[in-house]
């Protein structure tokens, strides 16, 4: 089921950029707003690529990443709806700095460029949002290359664990529960490694006594043991 155009003053609305904006500012835009449907794995666009508008998020996810001359993948951030995607090129005339794929199926409000543009020029407070969502943006790949740079594999897949067990766990009678939110491969793009170095670390962690793995399903039988590990290698 695609958006009405009321659907898409909604998502508008509920999007930081344009938070701002009257009701009747927002049922303006979305008559100069188009949905665009993606099917899992489906490029929304790549790196290098001439920037053309504003992908808001209406359902599903979208995940942005770049990809190395040798073809691995470092995924830069996942985002979810209500959320804008690659707001500075739109800005500054660039290509997309990056890649950007839906997760799963994803319906995106789309602006152009041109009407962005005037939009920004009419409600002046609207870059000022650009500005914050940016330099929010660039904080975290701040964080990115510091753990990159700074931290091993063994020390980023633990502080994920633990921040999935503190967040998603359920306490059962054999530990703290909880599935992995994507496969290996993914994990790996997301901490910049490679499959196998996910999997061995897990078997390793499991060796100590810490944890039970069985694909996705992980079972943290030692959550204070997982978290010493990380306060000690900090």
């Amino acid at each position: 089921m695609t958006l009405s155009r009321a659907d898409l003053a909604a998502v508008l609305e509920k999007t930081a950029l344009l938070s701002t904006l009257s009701y009747e500012e927002l049922q303006m835009l979305a008559t100069r707003t188009v949905r665009k449907l993606f099917g899992a794995g489906e490029l929304l666009f790549s790196e290098g690529e001439p920037c053309n508008g504003l992908h808001i998020i209406a359902r599903g996810k979208v995940r942005i990443f770049k990809t190395s001359v040798n073809g691995r993948e470092q995924v830069l951030a996942v985002n979810v709806p209500g959320e804008s995607v690659a707001e500075l090129p739109v800005f500054d005339g660039g290509p997309y700095p990056a890649s950007a794929v839906a997760v799963e199926d994803t319906e995106i409000a789309f602006i152009s460029r041109r009407d962005f543009h005037a939009y920004c020029v009419e409600h002046p407070e609207v870059p000022l949002k650009v500005l914050s969502v940016v330099g929010a943006r660039l904080r975290g790949l701040v964080g990115i290359i510091e753990e990159l740079s700074f931290t091993t594999i063994r020390h980023r897949l633990i502080a994920l664990l633990v921040k999935l067990a503190q967040t998603e766990g359920k306490k059962t009678e054999h530990g703290v529960e909880f599935l992995l939110p994507a496969t290996h491969q993914e994990l790996a793009n997301q901490l910049g490694t490679v499959r196998e170095l996910i999997s061995r670390n897990l078997m390793r962690l499991q060796a100590e006594g810490l944890l039970d793995v069985d694909a996705r399903q992980i079972v943290v039988r030692d959550l204070k043991g997982l978290s010493a590990l990380l306060e000690s290698a900090t």
